[in-house]
């Protein structure tokens, strides 16, 4: 009998993903001491104390069971007047917003209900290491477009443009950006809705950081204009605006019919958002937003640092408009991206993540994350200058 091997027991899509390029950083870390990480993508802050006593407050209540497959409708009403409040555009919370496990889910959720097989989406990268994957995995086609250093990472909408084909459904952008803290302007977020007019494309617009921005503004793109609102859909959550990456929770929202689609996916292998982080996140719509501020002011400061020390030591960076990342070039060092991050954190215990995990235009890059204590961040970067010291 013909032995079956555990690649032939996987679908071919499952087998052919790629290992997420920031793990490896992650496990070799994890097997060190005295590691200053600037790799790993979320806050270190703790979830403000008036949302955690709203999750307490729902266990105590007895709050341990399903929601509507859509979520909580305060949370969805909550949502919809945070969008409405913040960019003036409007959903109506009864079937045009669901609350998801997390961005992440809302991602899956999308690519799985809009895409049949073969149907093409247009990414552009550097970005996070999900968006191809997630493609892929709802039968789709990832299309790279390289955002460049020298236009500060935002993507041209004219390479978009040339890579629209007959099988393309969707464009998909993601700003403020993971890894390279780029954010589109109006203008060119204009531009691409134009696009996806001009070919009747879908948009996805993933806006996980949307608060996280510094002296720029946040154009929320279905915003833009209703008919780009008909043909977009939105995703937003808490894990990063209010430091609640293990609440896992977040939302889509959009046309009713596609949202409508996403649910049908969602009721199958979900059921609901968690209890729990549903009614933790309400609290945070309702009174967490001086907390925001003083965590984005606190990410400003750290941003200011690392972005002039990475200077000061050869590692051209361009100023990052949003998120928490900083994305220097290390072609100083004279290695490639993996390489750099490899001896970085074997000799000096600090952890980056090579460009390349991040896609085309990744390479010779490094993505450093600024979501962690100040005095680490000056201390990273003085065993980052004895690194450059001995190879650049």
């Amino acid at each position: 009998m013909q032995e079956v091997t555990s690649v032939q027991r996987l679908s071919k899509r499952v087998a052919g993903l790629k290992p997420s390029g920031i793990r490896k950083f992650f496990d070799i870390a994890a097997t060190m001491k005295d590691v200053i990480s600037l790799g790993i993508g979320e806050p270190d802050f703790t979830t403000p104390k008036p949302i955690l006593d709203a999750g307490i407050r729902s266990l105590q209540n007895g709050e341990t069971h399903y929601t509507s497959n859509w979520g909580k409708l305060e949370l969805r009403q909550a949502i919809a007047d945070n969008l409405m409040n913040r960019y003036n555009v409007k959903y109506d919370p009864t079937n045009e917003i669901v609350a998801t496990v997390g961005v992440s889910e809302a991602l899956y959720l999308t690519f799985t209900a809009i895409l049949d097989p073969g149907d093409e989406v247009i990414i552009p990268t550097p970005c996070f290491v999900s968006y191809q994957a997630e493609v892929i995995l709802a039968g789709g086609v990832p299309v790279e477009v390289t955002a460049r250093f020298e236009n500060d990472f935002a993507v041209d909408p004219s390479d978009i443009r040339k890579a629209i084909t007959p099988r393309t459904k969707c464009i998909f952008i993601g700003y403020p950006s993971n890894p390279t803290g780029a954010v589109a302007t109006r203008e060119t977020l204009l531009e691409i809705g134009r696009i996806a007019e001009e070919y009747n494309l879908l948009v996805v617009s993933d806006e996980i950081y949307d608060r996280l921005v510094y002296n720029f503004e946040h154009v929320c793109f279905p915003s833009l204009s209703e008919d780009l609102k008909k043909r977009t859909v939105l995703l937003g959550g808490f894990s990063k605006d209010y430091a609640m990456t293990g609440w896992r929770i977040g939302y889509a929202c959009g046309p009713a019919d596609i949202i409508q689609g996403l649910v049908r996916v969602h009721q199958y292998t979900i059921m609901s958002a968690p209890t729990t982080a549903q009614d933790a996140a309400l609290e945070a719509l309702k009174n967490g937003n001086s907390y925001v501020e003083e965590m984005v002011a606190e990410y400003d400061r750290r941003r200011k640092l690392l972005v002039a020390g990475l200077n000061r030591l050869g590692l051209r960076t361009f100023e990052p408009r949003g998120a928490f990342y900083a994305f220097p070039n290390i072609q100083a060092s004279g290695m490639d991206d993996e390489t750099f991050a490899e001896k970085l954190l074997r000799e000096e215990h600090v952890a980056v993540v090579p460009g390349n995990a991040f896609g085309p235009g990744g390479d010779g890059f490094v993505r450093a994350c600024y979501a962690t204590e100040y005095s680490k961040i000056e201390e990273a970067l003085h065993r980052m200058e004895k690194f450059m010291n001995r190879y650049g």
